[in-house]
């Protein structure tokens, strides 16, 4: 039996993700196995399973619940790359490809809330000029 979250393609850019951090999180150093290597492996793949985990619940509520609980990890991720690349264990390309990906998967979630709830997630922060 397949799932209805297994075809969401939004579910599915999260898992490339997944691999994508495993990936480069396996040249971190060895030291930061229990620091930010496993904080952005967490952080990924919570990302997927809260997609899934949504898609199964019954009320909208529920579901627009799960979806932002994604978009927080996701924005976690994206928070963690960029100070693996501040903190010289990420090269600015792989985070550059990965901040493209997020915002991707960022814009599909917005859309999934949306049609749970009926509003918007903020995908980008306002400052105090605009």
């Amino acid at each position: 039996m397949k799932y209805s979250f297994e075809n969401l393609e939004v579910w599915q850019k999260s898992r490339e993700l997944v691999k994508e951090i495993y990936g480069v999180t396996s040249d971190f150093p060895a030291d930061e196995k229990f620091g930010l290597t496993s904080q952005l492996r967490r952080a990924a793949v919570s990302v997927s399973s809260n997609i899934a985990e949504g898609s199964s619940r019954w009320s909208k509520k529920d579901q627009a619940r799960f979806y932002e609980i994604a978009f927080g990890s996701l924005i976690e991720v994206l928070n963690q790359s960029i100070l693996s690349n501040d903190l010289d264990f990420m090269q600015s390309t792989k985070l550059v490809g990965l901040r493209s990906n997020i915002d991707s998967i960022g814009r599909m979630l917005n859309s999934l809330y949306k049609s749970a709830k009926g509003t918007n997630i903020p995908t980008r922060a306002k400052t105090q000029n605009q």
